[in-house]
C-alpha cells in the first residue's frame, strides 16, 4: 500500500514538474532576486571613464562617450548629470588628491578611435564639486586620453592629448602646466600623426611618469563597387 501511494505521488509531481502546462519562470528560480541597471549607458553610450572619491566610496564620478559627466553620492544608487553645459564627448575624469570633494578636471574627445567617434574641445575644471566649470585650455587637442594631478602641488597638472582623428595636428602629446591650467607647454611631441595614448604617475614620485604614445589615422570607408 505505501508502495502504490509512494507512486502515485511521484507520478503527479512528475506530471506538473514536466507539463508544458505550467513552464518555470524566473522567480522559480532566483526568488525576487533582480538585477539592476546602475546607469547611465542607455543615454550616454559607451562609458569612458569612472572615478572614485580616494576617501568616500560613495561619491562616483562617470565620465560617457556622448552624454557627458555623471555623479553619484550615494555609491551608485541614483546618477546626476554635470557636465550638460559643456562638450559631451569625455576621454577623462580626474580628482584632485588634494581638493577630493570639489576639484575635478574633465578631458573632453572620446579616445576609443572608431568612426563614430565625436570629437572635443578641450580641458574643464570645476572647483565646487561639478555645480560650474571653466574650459582650461588645450581647445584644439580634439581629445584627451589622461590627466594626472601632482599630489602635493595642484597646479601641477599633466595632460596627454591624443589628437586628431581624421589628419595632421600638432596639438598632440604631453602638456604640463604649472599655474593651474592658465597656460600650457608641451613638453614631450613625436609628430603631428602620433598622439599620447596614456600617461601615468609613479605613486611613489610624483615627477616620475610614463607615457604612451600611439600613430594612428581614421580614413572614410570606401564604398563598395559592383562589378
Amino acid at each position: 500500500m505505501k508502495k502504490l501511494l509512494f507512486a502515485a505521488v511521484l507520478s503527479a509531481l512528475s506530471s506538473v514538474a514536466f507539463s508544458q502546462d505550467a513552464p518555470l519562470k524566473a522567480g522559480d528560480y532566483f526568488g525576487d532576486l533582480k538585477a539592476r541597471h546602475l546607469g547611465p549607458a542607455l543615454m550616454s553610450g559607451r562609458v569612458s571613464d569612472i572615478e572614485l572619491h580616494p576617501a568616500n566610496p560613495n561619491v562616483v564620478l562617470i565620465g560617457s562617450a556622448g552624454g557627458g559627466v555623471w555623479k553619484s553620492q550615494d555609491g551608485g544608487v541614483r546618477f546626476t548629470s554635470i557636465f550638460d553645459g559643456q562638450c559631451q564627448s569625455i576621454g577623462v575624469v580626474s580628482i584632485d588628491p588634494s581638493d577630493p570633494d570639489n576639484t575635478v578636471w574633465v578631458g573632453t574627445g572620446e579616445t576609443w578611435t572608431r568612426n563614430s567617434v565625436s570629437v572635443g574641445d578641450g580641458v574643464y575644471k570645476t572647483s565646487d564639486g561639478g555645480k560650474n566649470w571653466t574650459r582650461m585650455g588645450l581647445e584644439k587637442s580634439d581629445r584627451i586620453a589622461s590627466i594626472q594631478i601632482h599630489p602635493k602641488n595642484p597646479k601641477v597638472v599633466y595632460v596627454a592629448a591624443l589628437g586628431a582623428l581624421w589628419g595632421d595636428s600638432n596639438e598632440r602629446g604631453v602638456y604640463k602646466t604649472e599655474d593651474g591650467g592658465k597656460t600650457w607647454t608641451n613638453i614631450l611631441f613625436v609628430n603631428n600623426t602620433t598622439g599620447c595614448s596614456e600617461l601615468v604617475m609613479d605613486p611613489s614620485n610624483p615627477d616620475n611618469l610614463y607615457a604612451a604614445f600611439w600613430e594612428f589615422r581614421r580614413t572614410p570607408i570606401p564604398s563598395v563597387q559592383a562589378v
